[in-house]
């Protein structure tokens, strides 16, 4: 019986997602420009909170609270506080020059804004930019798959392969409809149901386990676990009742420097950016602001919480950190009618799509309107790109469902590398473009190779030399792409009087 209640509140939210995309795919199909970007046309609220949602992804659900259940404060805290930070400061300096000298150029996509920016004649940084979106996208859309067959193979008990596939054809059939309005208008409905999902969850997890001070008596009682100086460290076994900790690690500058690196990540993320290329005026980007940061800071703090109350509830549960991640569903399930656990579950879902949709529209932007119009059929008609466009979202859903089918992988762990990737690829780039003149198309092309190529090797090969060369792999790739930035500006002349021109206009607006 509660299986049917978990399904009539999943299939009631999937329905009006799906209805949002029919009633915005009348205005996605007018154009490309329209299917793209939504013909620049997007609210205060709706630019907010969909953007905070499509980068949140199931990670914010499943992925954070896991962690913060698994070890503590320290790893998770770091983690929040440099994304409430990023997130303010990317609406803060970011958004308005963006939102100027992307109309400027004529800019539609990300690496449309880098190849008009700097006047290329041939497509090097805009073919460069959308194959690293490509690179780093798609793993980041696997992972979003991943945190829906968590849930739904927890929910209903059936593969979780299986439940990969229902959730890809699902995310695909919307974004085929409604294009990039339907996906943000989607994304805004879904941000309010993530707020709530995390909000309610954690409040009656604290009555469950006694009210706020038992909570905090019992995580302190754990060693290493209530505080962002120290990480617990969690075993396998269990004994009398209770898991055995080891002894807390200490959490070094290297580790700090980590969590708050991740605020970096926000300068190159396309799903962010685009939100501030489609608002509809550049004076609502104020109450745009406000509005992202207020979410943030709630649902970070009550994700990190939840993971907490949920180590004190369920103590022993979860026996490795691949698992933990579905403590938001066992606490949901656990403490609240079918019904209604159901619609909170949806806040998973809710996480995952709104990502998911992002990264795979992105993804396939990238491809037909960068690189099949801008250079194999320049003559290539809208509605040929668009059908293109659909055909590309089919083969990169295909692909994210081979990630998130490769594995017992941890959510965070793809998350973590995909927004390194993004983060140093194109956020050196995008401040450096912003606001200094003297940047030159030479050090872009360098400045963005080496971010993506540093990232890339870094994770896979310097961190395993351990110590402080397990430093995020987000920070070193982001110093050294800004040093070959200005070293290459310096060597390489003055930009071109058309491009100082554009930066003028774009600065005295």
């Amino acid at each position: 019986m509660f299986n049917i209640q978990y399904l009539i509140s999943i299939v009631l939210y999937m329905t009006a997602v799906v209805l949002i995309g029919v009633y915005c795919s009348k205005r996605a199909n007018k154009s490309s420009d329209d299917y793209f970007l939504g013909g620049r046309t997007l609210g205060p609220w709706v630019s907010a909170m969909s953007a905070e949602a499509s980068d949140m992804s199931g990670w914010l659900l499943m992925g954070l609270p896991g962690l913060a259940y698994w070890s503590g404060l320290a790893d998770a805290g770091w983690t929040a506080i440099g994304l409430a930070l990023g997130t303010y400061l990317n609406w803060l300096i970011v958004s308005k020059r963006l939102r100027r000298y992307s109309e400027r150029v004529g800019a539609i996509t990300l690496p449309d804004y880098f190849s008009n920016r700097f006047h290329e004649q041939k497509p090097v940084l805009l073919i460069i930019a959308s194959l690293l979106i490509i690179i780093f996208f798609t793993p980041y859309a696997g992972s979003c798959l991943m945190a829906c067959g968590k849930l739904f193979s927890s929910l209903f008990g059936a593969s979780y392969e299986l439940m990969v596939v229902v959730a890809a054809l699902f995310v695909l059939a919307y974004t085929f409809l409604g294009g990039f309005l339907g996906e943000s208008l989607s994304d805004f409905m879904q941000s309010i149901v993530m707020v709530i999902a995390l909000v309610l969850v954690l409040g009656i997890g604290f009555v469950q386990a006694g009210g706020v001070g038992a909570v905090i008596e019992n995580a302190k009682n754990i060693p290493g676990f209530w505080s962002l100086l120290t990480s617990a460290s969690p075993t396998s076994e269990v004994v009398d009742g209770a898991v055995v900790f080891g002894n807390p690690n200490n959490v070094a500058g290297m580790t700090i420097a980590s969590g708050l690196a991740w605020g970096l990540g926000y300068f190159g993320m396309p799903q962010v950016l685009l939100r501030f290329m489609a608002i509809r005026s550049e004076k609502e980007l104020t109450l745009s602001r406000r509005v992202a940061q207020i979410w943030v800071m709630i649902s970070l703090f009550a994700a990190i919480t939840i993971g907490i109350v949920g180590r004190v509830l369920y103590p022993i549960e979860y026996l490795d950190n691949a698992s933990a991640e579905n403590i938001f569903i066992l606490m949901s399930t656990s403490m609240l009618p079918a019904l209604l656990a159901g619609l909170v579950c949806a806040g998973i879902l809710a996480a995952s799509i709104s990502s998911s949709d992002s990264y795979l529209l992105i993804s396939a932007s990238a491809i037909t309107k960068n690189i099949y119009k801008g250079i194999v059929r320049k003559n290539a008609s809208d509605k040929e790109v668009m059908w293109v466009t659909r055909g590309i979202l089919i083969a990169i859903t295909l692909f994210a469902m081979l990630v998130a089918t490769g594995g017992n992988q941890v959510i965070f762990t793809i998350v973590d590398f995909a927004w390194a990737g993004l983060g140093a690829t194109f956020g050196p780039l995008m401040l450096f473009s912003l606001f200094w003149k003297k940047t030159t198309y030479p050090a872009a092309i360098a400045g963005m190779v080496t971010g993506g190529v540093t990232v890339i090797i870094w994770n896979f090969f310097i961190s395993k030399l351990g110590g402080i060369f397990a430093i995020y792999e987000l920070l070193p790739a982001f110093i050294l792409s800004s040093i070959v930035i200005v070293a290459v500006s310096m060597i390489t002349g003055a930009p071109s009087k058309e491009i100082q021109e554009d930066y003028d206009s774009v600065m005295n607006k």
